[in-house]
């Protein structure tokens, strides 16, 4: 057949621009007899739309499973468990130290809703393993830097040391450097008492903790003074004793001392402990004066030491922080300073007229044996001390031994800082009550403002 017959046999083919054309006889749309819209059935109702007559039709979205889209499929969630009563009471153990499986764990909690005997078991539990593990202090243990540097020196020495005799004061400054980093501003504006003894009687000034920081600022400034360097007073000459200083720097600042004065003493700790590296350790026999009296530099820089570590506990106790006393070695030099300091304070005590009657019937000549009192410390930085009793050049001896006392390190300090009264002080007195009485006071008058 060729394209000319199959042309006349189907005809032309439609226009498709023709929407009344038709591709072949039209069908029978009629409905059937017996069907919805035959004689045996009313036609049914078109669906009611609230599509517009120009709206297009909608084309309902084709349905996929979880699996068509290729995702990873959720996890079912876990059956619950369903144990017995004695199974749920030996998992109690575990428990309360958060050991369980979650749905044990699930299991047990809902358990404990229902059941008041294994709740009230459960709470015993809980709180015995709370004392397994006691809470710990947020604060560093206060030896930890003299651990860390003593560490790194034996492993690396510095090419210029510290001296020995230093080593007291950079480490107390140290400490309370750290504990003023701790506190709030707020906190420098608590009050401190400042107190020491004058003849036989305890006295006491009130002051801040930036008035504390201001006190030692001024007083290390004696000590700044004979290395050379800056003192923070304007006028040092007309302020020889640390009272003195510590009132003119009070008076002459404009407003009450803040949180700023941390940074001039700060860098003048770091100045003067520098400065004595870089001098040697023939440095130590400077002297340093306090007005009325002077100090070598090496005892001057215990004595600074002692004072820091005596006022950072004044700021600690007024600003509830936790404070230790120093180190067993640093606190032995400082006890010893002040026990060789102790005669001269017996002979100012006896020129004052403070001193018991007795006292002032034995004087004996500079370089000869006199009696002598036992200075016993126990404790942190322990150990024995001949105190000569008759003149400060006496020789103690243990043939003229007239009294013992024994006392704690750290309590020893506290007298000597005049932070306790000597009739309290001793733990343990035997012998001449009179001599015992004049040294527990001589030792409460090296304290100072």
């Amino acid at each position: 057949m060729t394209g000319t017959e199959a042309h006349d046999s189907y005809g032309e083919r439609p226009d498709p621009e023709d929407h009344n054309a038709q591709a072949g006889p039209p069908k029978d749309i009629s409905p059937p007899e017996n069907g919805p819209g035959g004689p045996s059935g009313p036609e049914p109702p078109e669906p009611s739309s609230s599509r517009t007559p120009d709206e297009p039709p909608r084309i309902p979205m084709p349905r996929t499973s979880v699996e068509d889209t290729g995702l990873p499929l959720p996890e079912p969630a876990p059956a619950p468990l369903f144990l017995e009563h004695r199974v749920l009471k030996s998992l109690l153990g575990a428990w309360a130290l958060a050991a369980c499986s979650p749905e044990e764990t699930t299991a047990v909690e809902d358990h404990l809703g229902t059941c008041g005997a294994c709740a009230d078991e459960a709470l015993r539990l809980r709180d015995a393993v709370g004392l397994l593990h006691p809470p710990e202090s947020l604060d560093l243990d206060p030896t930890l830097r003299t651990r860390v540097l003593d560490s790194c020196l034996d492993r690396r020495p510095p090419r210029i040391p510290v001296p020995e005799w230093a080593t007291p004061y950079d480490a107390e400054t140290a400490r309370l450097d750290a504990l003023l980093q701790d506190i709030g501003d707020a906190e420098w504006h608590a009050p401190v008492r400042l107190r020491w003894f004058e003849g036989d009687e305890q006295t006491s000034r009130r002051t801040t903790v930036a008035g504390v920081i201001a006190h030692l600022l001024t007083v290390d400034g004696l000590v700044a003074l004979t290395l050379g360097l800056d003192d923070p007073l304007e006028s040092p000459a007309d302020t020889p004793t640390p009272a003195a200083r510590t009132e003119a720097f009070w008076t002459t600042s404009h407003f009450p001392p803040t949180r700023s004065v941390r940074g001039p003493w700060r860098e003048q700790a770091h100045n003067l402990v520098r400065t004595v590296a870089f001098a040697g350790g023939g440095s130590g026999r400077l002297p340093v004066s306090y007005g009325a009296f002077e100090l070598p530099l090496r005892d001057s820089m215990l004595d600074r030491a002692f004072e820091t570590w005596v006022h950072a506990g004044d700021i600690a106790e007024a600003v509830d922080y936790p404070y230790e006393p120093p180190s067993p070695r640093h606190l032995h030099a400082m006890i010893d300073l002040g026990a060789r300091m102790l005669p001269t304070a017996l002979a100012a005590r006896r020129q004052a007229g403070l001193a018991t009657p007795g006292q002032t019937r034995h004087l004996v000549p500079a370089g000869t044996p006199g009696r002598s009192l036992r200075l016993e410390i126990e404790g942190l930085g322990g150990g024995e001390w001949l105190i000569p009793l008759d003149s400060p050049g006496a020789l103690p001896s243990p043939d003229h031994e007239v009294a013992h006392i024994a006392l704690d390190g750290v309590e020893f300090c506290q007298l000597a800082a005049g932070h306790v009264p000597p009739e309290e002080a001793a733990a343990g007195q035997l012998g001449d009550r009179e001599a015992i009485r004049d040294v527990l006071f001589a030792a409460a008058s090296l304290s100072r403002m």
